[in-house]
């Protein structure tokens, strides 16, 4: 070996172990595991929506479908987000009747169905609440990955942490991505159109 080519051999090993040892590190610690593939999120779900009728992951299929996870006491994210989402709807004029918008409840304790009709009543017509006993709530919050987690408040009373994202299901009933809201109404209902 000359002198040359022995510095290169010990960077080669060096560099060969060095992407080893992060590859093993990286798979250890989950780095290597994907978030959940699109196929992954969603999947069977029967809850109750705020006039008492059964909706199942069925009722997802024929048209595209916006989901957003929250709950009735949210101090604002859950308010803005479904008053943009309302704004899309309206944006969409009649194709509005072609479109699923639902607000499934992450804390079934306190969204009952009275609450939710209550509250989505501040809300475009087309949105329906979504709400169940913990263990319905439970599994949709799994087949979707949804983070959730009650949070005590000093007073007693409690908040919820959860996942903010805006779900778009195309017409089949399956992920297709987060839908972006932080647009104008008329470009997301555009956007919308195109899974019609």
């Amino acid at each position: 070996m000359t002198r040359t080519t022995r510095p290169l051999v010990i960077f080669a090993a060096f560099a060969a172990s060095l992407a080893v040892g992060l590859f093993l590190t990286l798979w250890l610690v989950g780095g290597l595991r994907t978030v959940a593939a699109p196929s992954a999120i969603g999947g069977p779900f029967q809850l109750t929506d705020q006039v008492g009728k059964p909706v199942t992951d069925n009722d997802l299929k024929g048209k595209p479908t916006l989901i957003f996870f929250g709950f009735t006491h949210c101090p604002d994210v859950c308010p803005t987000s479904l008053f943009e989402i309302s704004e899309v709807l309206k944006a969409m004029g009649k194709d509005a009747d072609r479109v699923n918008a639902y607000f499934v409840s992450v804390d079934p304790e306190r969204d009952t169905q009275a609450a939710m009709k209550e509250y989505l009543s501040s809300f475009d017509p087309h949105l329906k609440g979504l709400t169940g006993d913990p263990a319905a709530i439970a599994k949709v919050l799994s087949a979707y990955r949804v983070y959730a987690k009650k949070v005590p408040l000093k007073d007693g009373d409690y908040t919820m942490d959860h996942t903010a994202l805006i779900y778009l299901m195309d017409r089949d009933g399956r992920f297709v991505s987060p839908f972006n809201l932080k647009r104008t109404p008329e470009a997301a209902a555009t956007d919308l159109k195109r899974y019609l």
